[in-house]
């Protein structure tokens, strides 16, 4: 028997249920699906009941990132929902707006700070999206179009509207937005080696030993034939160089444009160059980005700086930049910030 998209389930239901995916919710990746759907269950179960495979689309194993489509149907296992009002119960998002860089009945963009996750989940109780929900209760819809990483700051994209999602996805997806990133690399990068192109692959760490817990998720490098293998193209344009006072080593300034939208991709792909990002745990060197916080990096240097893409209502070309936050601009030479305002707003690499 399948339950309809709006019929509230028991709070103390215990069940296979089955889920019948409506217009307004095709689009939508799995976990936030679910998060809508199974109000009271902690983030870090329906994460592992994703992981588990006990969550099928249409029969068949899907991941957190999946996209559903009107039709689908869920088969969600048993699960225990929390009443509202009983301890332990997930408290609301505070409500939470953030810098905006263009707003319209469409959509909008915001500087997204560092620090801050997009969404809740993996031991994350809220993010971005479920603080703007609850800054803008009136707001009949409200869906992330991309993502960034939580440590990354720059523009994020918000769409207001169901059509606006899709059609601005479908960019993203078909590769005709332009992203352009700022990071900061050790050393000197050089300045013929404009093109990354090679595939990517996600895998897990080992898990704590005693717990049911998978490990953190890591990307690397791999070879073309790897069975995980996907494409990914990164472009890279030298701003300038520099050294933070106090410091003997050098590092580059780049201006950073992803041809693909992969998991931590510039991250993984200027690291396995020799060039880690300062101020990156996952993929940089422990001991330098310690020495690079005493010098006063207290976060990892990359940053959204600029995106254009086709407006979803029209199609008029949208570009959008978002200048270096203050902790970031202090590390930058004044003349460098000269060259990155004098910087063409269409990406180009010679």
């Amino acid at each position: 028997m399948k339950n309809i998209i709006g019929a509230k389930p028991e709070p103390s239901a215990a069940e296979v249920r089955f889920l019948t995916v409506d217009d307004d919710s095709a689009g939508q990746r799995l976990d936030n699906f679910l998060f809508r759907h199974l109000k009271g269950v902690p983030k870090t179960h329906v994460y592992r009941i994703i992981r588990s495979g006990e969550v099928r689309i249409n029969k068949g194993r899907a991941q957190a990132d999946s996209r559903v489509e009107a039709g689908d149907v869920l088969r969600l296992p048993p699960v225990r929902v929390a009443a509202r009002s009983e301890e332990g119960a997930t408290p609301p998002a505070p409500g939470r707006e953030f810098p905006l860089l263009m707003e319209d009945e469409a959509m909008f963009a915001i500087d997204k700070p560092a620090g801050v996750a997009v969404h809740g989940g993996s031991g994350v109780s809220f993010g971005v999206i479920e603080q703007l929900r609850t800054a803008r209760p009136g707001a009949k819809f409200l869906e992330l179009v991309h993502r960034l990483d939580r440590e990354t700051s720059g523009i994020l994209l918000v769409a207001k509207k169901r059509s606006a999602l899709t059609a601005l996805q479908d960019q993203f997806r078909e590769r005709e937005t332009g992203k352009t990133y700022l990071a900061l690399v050790d050393g000197t990068w050089p300045a013929n080696r404009k093109v990354l192109d090679a595939p990517l692959a996600k895998y897990l760490l080992p898990g704590v030993p005693g717990s049911s817990e998978a490990g953190e998720r890591r990307v690397r490098v791999v070879a073309k034939d790897h069975p995980d293998a996907m494409r990914a193209i990164t472009l890279v344009r030298v701003v300038g160089s520099l050294t933070l006072p106090g410091d003997a080593q050098t590092m580059s300034l780049l201006a950073v444009t992803i041809k693909t939208g992969r998991t931590h991709q510039i991250r993984v792909h200027l690291a396995s160059a020799g060039h880690a990002i300062a101020g990156d745990d996952k993929y940089g060197a422990f001991e330098r980005n310690r020495q690079l916080q005493k010098l006063g990096l207290k976060r990892m240097f990359l940053h959204a700086w600029r995106l254009q893409f086709n407006h979803p209502a029209g199609g008029k070309r949208v570009a959008l930049q978002a200048g270096l936050p203050p902790e970031l601009e202090a590390l930058v030479p004044a003349d460098l910030r000269d060259t990155l305002a004098a910087s063409p707003t269409t990406p180009h690499h010679d």
